[in-house]
Parts: structure tokens; C-alpha cells; sequence
């Protein structure tokens, strides 16, 4: 069992940046693949970026390329998603997720947190 719990979602005006965080309970954590996807209002959740059980390979989806950047801390149990130039479609609840396996669809991943809302403002 895996307990995940999000941090650092807030309000930012477009252009921005902010780091969320997402810390793991238990000892297994670097057995995990992680991801972050997000959920915006009446829309679909969408993938965001994936990380491997050792941090040596990412996956992000198009729309974040450039911008956002996945990386993890097996030692302190914590995966963190530091997004840059936010944009006002980046406005979602940002949900990380533990699998397996590295994937970009979310029924490969077991275990979520609850989320944390980002704003991006114009």
C-alpha cells in the first residue's frame, strides 16, 4: 500500500512557475513508477509526465514539453513536477499516481493522491 499526498498547487499569474510535490508513505517508493496527470473543470484527466522507478527516464505529454520537468528523490520518497511558463490552460487539479510501470494512461497507476489545484490567472 502505497499513501500519496500533494503539495504546492496555488494561484500564479500566467507566465509563472511553481513546484508540486507529492510525497509517498512507506518504504517501496523507488519500486514505483510515478506521474502526474490533472483533471481541469469538464474535462477529461490527462496525462502530464511519467518518471521511472530510478529517475532515468521521463515521458511528458506535448502540451508541456519545454516547461514542465518530473524528477524524484528516492532517498526522501518524493516525486516533484516543476512547471515553468504556466499558461492559463495549465488551470487543473494535479493528481500524482504510482504504478508499476512507467505509462501514460491511468489505469496502469494504483495508487493516487487527492490532488492539488493549480490556478494559472491572465
Amino acid at each position: 500500500q502505497v499513501q500519496l499526498v500533494e503539495s504546492g498547487g496555488g494561484l500564479v499569474q500566467a507566465g509563472g512557475s511553481l513546484r508540486l510535490s507529492c510525497a509517498a508513505s512507506g518504504r517501496t517508493f523507488s519500486s514505483y513508477a510515478m506521474a502526474w496527470f490533472r483533471q481541469a473543470p469538464g474535462k477529461e484527466r490527462e496525462f502530464v509526465s511519467a518518471i521511472n522507478q530510478s529517475g532515468g527516464v521521463t515521458y511528458s505529454a506535448n502540451s508541456v514539453k519545454g516547461r514542465f520537468t518530473i524528477s524524484r528523490d528516492n532517498a526522501g520518497n518524493t516525486v516533484y513536477l516543476q512547471m515553468n511558463s504556466l499558461k492559463t490552460e495549465d488551470t487543473a487539479v494535479y493528481y500524482c499516481a504510482a504504478g508499476r510501470r512507467t505509462s501514460v494512461t491511468s489505469y496502469n497507476y494504483d495508487y493516487w493522491g487527492q490532488g492539488t489545484q493549480v490556478t494559472v490567472s491572465s
